[in-house]
Parts: structure tokens; C-alpha cells; sequence
């Protein structure tokens, strides 16, 4: 009886089992849940029977670089059969962030199954492999961006300079690009440069052949000392890659894709300025400076005013440090300063000149010290700091009411929190005479301009009506509009194939668009109808001569081969002549 149970239990576990194994799967496995927005995404739908009507999720933030392809495997194993197949997809992440995979379905054996949704960190660029046997290696494909560090071992506040190069290898073409990723300063002051016109230029790129454009340049000023990281530039760039087929002419067939290229991080090792002989009135001023403390006027009259200028000027971080503050007798009233810079930031950093102006009035009678000013900086020529002092000023107050204090001189004031005034020689006097002037004026209402203001829009009322029906008259003439464009059309791209007769490709495009849009004008066809018969029928029904319609057509074929074969300057010369003539001839017998 016990052995009965046993063979029992054991068979109905392996019953359990081969249920159990008989279930249908249907998930989704990614390569990784955490890369880089230059890094590609591997996922395979996996199922173990085999189901119709496949969808894929919309892969939103994603864009799909390869698949779908398809990968079944089926093996036997000891009498029994295995069955796996997969739907593959290549992606390449749009954007930083958290991104989530939605369901993929399929119908399987009448039902239908979902995969479950999948979470991918988006981080910035990384590292790309430089192994061809790691699964994150992609060929460059002849387009490297590059990121130039002008120094990457400053001192606190000195300034370095980024500069993003994009490097093009003469077999590819760039299309369009656009960034999808910005670089991220942290922890440094950051200034923009501005590049109106791209300019291609030629350049080498480990040592081969390459053209190469400057995209961005940027201005930077480490904020603290240690290890700060550039969080890199990434684009997504549209390419026209060389292959290895070739058309019936034997040129090389190109074709166009996407292709995200990042210029890398960047580590900034920024040094602490030396606190050995570091100034007590030290404020962080890194560069090479003149420090100028300036009054308007050390003599004035009581009630009058003095501005007094502290200002510095020179190449530095002249906007990342404040000025000294004056200290002034209580017997001198002075207001909040008026701030100003006038400071460029070309690529070698910041220069120019910053000030405060304060407005000083004094309250007595006398002579009033103010001490002269500090003012210490870092300089990073001779890698020590510097210190400039301005001599005191006396302020001589020549009239006015005496202080009863004898100590008012002597007390400092280091200013109050007065708003500011303008600066003034003198307070004006009270005026002792008045002019008066009649304030009777003649109605408008019944006036003669009052009249011609109310008729004069009648009077364009015809002239409107006129020209009104003269516009719909011309819009009407739909065929008549079409061949003054066409004619247009034909004359500009004629005096535009004109000024590119030295650049072999571009004339001949004109050139190509000035035939064509001449043809739409004289025959009435669309660029779509222009084969060769139909060119030559309608022609010979317009009495056009054979022999100048052969010359026409020549032309054209001309400027299809000759944008990609070798042509001398004479050649396209003699083209645009031919084109010229041919025009004309066209234009006397059609």
C-alpha cells in the first residue's frame, strides 16, 4: 500500500511539472536598465510558443535604430520538444531621465498575452567602447565631437575655455544635427560665445584628413576647488554614409542615417587659491587689476554734493568679487551706491571695468578725511597676491552751519540706508517771476481741417474699388500667374547658376531649375510630365526647330552627369553660353 502512494504522489508532481512547463511565456528582456543617452538599448520579446499578430509598444523617448528581426530556436531533448522565438529591437534613447517601455501584445493560441512594462534610467553621455567585441561598441562611422579643454588644472576662479569641435571625414556627409543634450557646468560660472556663421574648415583627426566646424565655445570660471566634472555635449546627427554598392554609373551609393555622437565628460582639477600671504580684505579677485578711488570735486559749497567713483579695471573675474566700501565722517550723508560694469567676455575671459558710485552731502562747515581704500587680488602671473591702497581724500566744506560736536570729523559713517540721489552742482533757486500765457484756443470742431479729415476717406473709396477688382482680376488668371512665376523662376536660377560658375555643383542645380522652370512657363507642364518625347512632342507642335530641340535636351542631360563627373571650368563655361542661346533660340520660335 505504501509503495502504491508513493508511485502516486510522484506521478502527480511530475504531472504538476509538466503543466507547469506547458504554460505560455511572453516577456520582455532589456540589455541594461541603466545607460548612457549615446548608449544603444537591445530588447528582446521572448515567447516559448509560437503567436500571430505581433505589437510592439511605441518605444516613446526612444527611436528605433534596428529590427525588428526575428530569432527562433527549437531543439528536442530527450523526446522532448523546446520552442523559443524572439522580435529584436535596436534602440537609442532621446532624452535624459526615466523612461518606461509599455506593453508589447501578441495572440497565442486565441488569447492574447502582454509583457510588462520596463523602466530604463537615461543617464549623460558616457565613455563609448573603444573593443569591437564589446556589445556597446558602434563604429564611428567618420564623425567624432570633441571637446577642447584649455586647461584643465586652474586655480579657483581663473577662467579656461571649452571649445566643441565636430569632425567630419571627407567620405560622409552631415545633413542636419541637433543637440539633445546640453553640457552642464556645475559649480562654475559659465559665459556663452557666440557663433553667428558656422565655418567648415579642414583640420586632422588623429593624424588622417578630416573637416571639422566649431559649434559652441564657452567661457568658464571654477566656483570651488577640487575634482568638478563637464557633463558632456551630445547630438543627434543625420548622416550620409558611403556603402559598398555602386549605381549603373558606377558611383558609390550612399545611405542616410541617424547617428548620436557625444564629446565625452571632462574632469577639471581646480586648485585652492594659497592661503599663505592671503590679504585679511581679500574678496576673491583672480586676475591682473588697477584699483582707482576718484571724487568729483574735493571743495564744494553746503547744500551741493560730490560723487565719489571706486572703480576697478584690468582681465579677470570682474564680475564674481565686490568693491571696497568707503568709510566716511558722520558728517558727510552718503546714499547706496550706483553700480556698473562695463565688462566683454571675449574667449580669453572676462576685461573691462566695474564701479560704484556713491553720492556724498555734507551736513557741515569743515575739512573731513576719508581714508583711503584696500584692494587685493590674486594675480596668477607671478601666482601671489597684491594689494593696491588709495591715498585719503579731505573733503573741504567751505560754508554752511557749524557742528556744535567738536567730534562730528572724526566719527566714521560707514553710510545709511538712504535711497539714492542724483548727483547735483547745486540746488536750483526758487523762480521770483512768472510768465503767463492765454488758455483760450480755437475750436477744432467746425474748422477746416476738422472737414477735410471727415471727407477725405471718401474720396479713396473709388480708387479702392478700382484696385480691388484690378487684384482679382490678376488672381483669376491662375495660367497667366503660373507663367509669370515660371519666367520669374527661370531668370533667377539663370543669374544664380551665373555666380556659381566656379563651384561645379551648385551651377549646375541652377542650371538644371533654370531649364525647367522655363519649360513650365513656355509649355504649360508640370516638372513631373518633363520626360524626353514629351519635351520633344510639344515643342515640334510649337514650330520649335529639331536641331535646337536636340541642343536643349542635351543640355539637360548635361547637367544631371556633370554634377558627378569631371568638368573643367571651361566646360561649365561653354554650358551656361549653350544654356543662354538655347533659351533665347526657344523664345523667338515658341
Amino acid at each position: 500500500m505504501l509503495i502504491v502512494m508513493r508511485k502516486y504522489i510522484i506521478a502527480l508532481i511530475l504531472l504538476c511539472f509538466q503543466g507547469l512547463s506547458a504554460q505560455v511565456q511572453f516577456e520582455a528582456k532589456v540589455s541594461k536598465q541603466t545607460l548612457g543617452i549615446n548608449e544603444r538599448l537591445r530588447i528582446d520579446f521572448v515567447m516559448n510558443e509560437d503567436g500571430d499578430n505581433f505589437t510592439p509598444p511605441s518605444f516613446e523617448g526612444f527611436r528605433v535604430v534596428g529590427g525588428p528581426s526575428q530569432q527562433v530556436s527549437q531543439t528536442w531533448i530527450n523526446g522532448r520538444a523546446t520552442f523559443n522565438k524572439s522580435y529584436i529591437y535596436i534602440l537609442l534613447p532621446l532624452q535624459r531621465g526615466s523612461l518606461t517601455i509599455k506593453q508589447a501584445t501578441i495572440e497565442i493560441k486565441g488569447q492574447t498575452y502582454k509583457t510588462a512594462p520596463i523602466k530604463i534610467n537615461v543617464t549623460a553621455a558616457v565613455d563609448e567602447s573603444k573593443d569591437p567585441s564589446s556589445p556597446d561598441y558602434v563604429p564611428s562611422g567618420g564623425i567624432h565631437l570633441i571637446a577642447e579643454i584649455s586647461n584643465a588644472n586652474p586655480y579657483l576662479n581663473q577662467p579656461i575655455t571649452v571649445v566643441y569641435k565636430l569632425y567630419v571625414s571627407n567620405n560622409v556627409s552631415v545633413r542636419n544635427w541637433k543637440e539633445i543634450d546640453s553640457p552642464k557646468f556645475n559649480d562654475f560660472w559659465s559665459q556663452n560665445i557666440d557663433i553667428k556663421n558656422l565655418v567648415v574648415e579642414n583640420g586632422k583627426y588623429n593624424g588622417e584628413d578630416y573637416r571639422y566646424v566649431v559649434l559652441r565655445k564657452t567661457v568658464l570660471y571654477p566656483q570651488k576647488s577640487g575634482k568638478l566634472t563637464i557633463e558632456p555635449l551630445s547630438l543627434d546627427i543625420v548622416v550620409d554614409q558611403p556603402t559598398n554598392r555602386r549605381d549603373i554609373f558606377g558611383r558609390v551609393q550612399f545611405v542616410t542615417a541617424n547617428k548620436t555622437v557625444s564629446a565625452g565628460s571632462k574632469i577639471i582639477n581646480v586648485k585652492a587659491l594659497p592661503e599663505t600671504g592671503k590679504p585679511q580684505d581679500f574678496t576673491g579677485a583672480v586676475g591682473q587689476f588697477d584699483f582707482v578711488v576718484k571724487p568729483s570735486k574735493t571743495e564744494l559749497k553746503h547744500g551741493e554734493s560730490l560723487d565719489l567713483d571706486i572703480s576697478v579695471s584690468g582681465k579677470g573675474n570682474l564680475k564674481l568679487f565686490t568693491l571696497p566700501k568707503p568709510i566716511v565722517p558722520s558728517a558727510l550723508e552718503m546714499y547706496d551706491p550706483v553700480h556698473n560694469e562695463q565688462v566683454s567676455t571675449p574667449l580669453s575671459g572676462m576685461q573691462g571695468k566695474i564701479s560704484d558710485k556713491y553720492t556724498i552731502i555734507p551736513q557741515y562747515q569743515g575739512n573731513y578725511t576719508i581714508k583711503g581704500l584696500s584692494f587685493s587680488y590674486f594675480d596668477l602671473a607671478t601666482k601671489s597676491y597684491k594689494t593696491i591702497t588709495s591715498k585719503d581724500i579731505v573733503i573741504k566744506v567751505l560754508d554752511g552751519p557749524t557742528s556744535s560736536d567738536p567730534a562730528v570729523a572724526a566719527t566714521p559713517s560707514s553710510g545709511t540706508t538712504k535711497q539714492a540721489v542724483k548727483s547735483t552742482n547745486q540746488f536750483g533757486f526758487i523762480a521770483l517771476k512768472t510768465q503767463l500765457k492765454p488758455i483760450h484756443k480755437d475750436d477744432f470742431f467746425g474748422s477746416g481741417l476738422f472737414y477735410t479729415l471727415l471727407f477725405l476717406p471718401f474720396l479713396f473709396i473709388p480708387i479702392i474699388v478700382l484696385a480691388k477688382k484690378k487684384k482679382e482680376a490678376i488672381d483669376s488668371d491662375v495660367v497667366g500667374n503660373k507663367r509669370k512665376m515660371s519666367n520669374r523662376l527661370a531668370k533667377k536660377y539663370l543669374s544664380e547658376a551665373k555666380k556659381q560658375i566656379n563651384n561645379k555643383e551648385p551651377f549646375y542645380i541652377a542650371l538644371e531649375k533654370a531649364l525647367h522652370n522655363f519649360l513650365k512657363a513656355k509649355l504649360h507642364i508640370e516638372t513631373s510630365e518633363m520626360s524626353k518625347d514629351k519635351i520633344r512632342e510639344i515643342l515640334l507642335e510649337r514650330n520649335a526647330r529639331p536641331e535646337t530641340i536636340d541642343d536643349f535636351i542635351n543640355l539637360t542631360e548635361n547637367c544631371e552627369f556633370a554634377r558627378y563627373a569631371p568638368y573643367s571650368s571651361v566646360a561649365i563655361q561653354q554650358d551656361f553660353d549653350k544654356a543662354v542661346t538655347v533659351i533665347s533660340e526657344l523664345e523667338k520660335q515658341i
